[in-house]
C-alpha cells in the first residue's frame, strides 16, 4: 500500500485523536490535525513527536456544516483527495458514567449528544466521501465504544451492565449502525467503513479510573485505518478482535 497516504483526524489536539494521529505518522502517514480551537492545534504541531511532521492544521468544528464543507473544499484543492477519515470527534454530557439514566435524561443532552456523536460524523463523512473515492485505499473509521453494542447492553452479567448513560450508549450505538449501513453502500468502491472500539482509556472522556493508556487505546484505530485491501469492512473491533454489535 503507498506510503503517502493522507488522513484527517477530528479531535486530534488530544487524547485518542492525538494519539492516533502521532501513531499514523509514525507508519509514514501525512497527517491533517483538526480541532475547534487553533492554538491548541499550532501548539500539538510545535511539539510535534511523531516521525512525519503533520502537513496542515483545519480549525474544525464538526458541528457547524460551514466548518464541515470547509474543510472538504480545503483538501480537495490543496490534496486532491483523503486517504484515511478518523471520526474521534466525541462527547458525553450526562455527568456519571455508572447510571441508567433513561428514566430521565433530557432532550437537551439528547441533543447535544447525537448533534456530536452521530450527525456531525455523518455530516463530515458525506462531505469527504468523494475525495475518499478518489483515494486507491480509502479507510472510514467511527471511535464508537463497547457502550454501543445492543448485545453488551442486553446482557446483565456482562461487566458494563451498569454503564448506562442513555444519550452516550444510543449515540454510539447509531453510530454503529452508520458503519453498518455506509460499508455496505460502499462496497464495491474500495473504500471501508469500520467501528473502533479503543477500550476504556485514560483520558478527559474515559477518566483517571481507565485501566489502558493513550498509546493501547489508539491502537485499534490505527489499525482499521492502515487494513489491508483484503481486510474486514463493515466491523466492530477491539485489539483485532471483532465486537457484538
Amino acid at each position: 500500500m503507498s506510503n503517502d497516504r493522507i488522513a484527517l483526524v477530528t479531535g486530534s489536539n488530544r487524547g485518542i485523536g492525538l494519539e492516533a494521529a502521532k501513531q499514523l505518522s509514525d507508519q509514514g502517514v501525512k497527517v491533517i490535525l483538526s480541532g475547534r480551537d487553533r492554538v491548541k492545534l499550532e501548539a500539538v504541531r510545535a511539539n510535534w513527536s511523531g516521525k512525519v511532521a503533520p502537513i496542515d492544521i483545519i480549525e474544525l468544528d464538526v458541528t457547524k456544516a460551514e466548518d464541515r464543507a470547509r474543510a472538504a473544499q480545503k483538501i480537495a484543492e490543496q490534496y486532491g483527495r483523503l486517504d484515511i477519515l478518523v471520526n474521534n470527534a466525541g462527547v458525553i454530557v450526562e455527568g456519571e458514567w455508572g447510571q441508567n439514566n433513561s428514566e430521565t435524561v433530557s432532550q437537551e443532552d439528547l441533543q447535544t449528544t447525537f448533534g456530536i456523536n452521530l450527525f456531525s460524523q455523518v455530516g463530515l463523512t458525506q462531505e469527504l466521501l468523494p475525495l475518499l473515492k478518489k483515494s486507491n485505499a480509502g479507510r472510514i473509521v467511527n471511535v464508537s465504544s463497547i457502550l454501543g453494542s445492543l448485545a453488551v447492553n442486553a446482557d446483565q452479567e456482562s461487566g458494563w451492565s451498569a454503564v448506562k448513560p442513555f444519550a452516550y450508549n444510543a449515540s454510539k450505538a447509531a453510530l454503529n449502525m452508520f458503519t453498518v449501513s455506509l460499508s455496505q453502500s460502499l462496497a464495491g468502491t474500495g473504500v471501508k467503513v469500520n467501528s473502533a472500539h479503543p477500550g476504556w482509556v485514560k483520558t478527559d472522556l474515559g477518566t483517571s479510573a481507565a485501566p489502558m493508556d493513550v498509546t493501547e487505546g489508539a491502537k485499534t484505530v490505527v489499525d482499521l485505518a492502515l487494513i489491508e485491501n483484503d481486510g474486514p469492512t463493515g466491523q466492530f473491533v477491539h485489539l483485532g478482535e471483532e465486537q457484538p454489535w
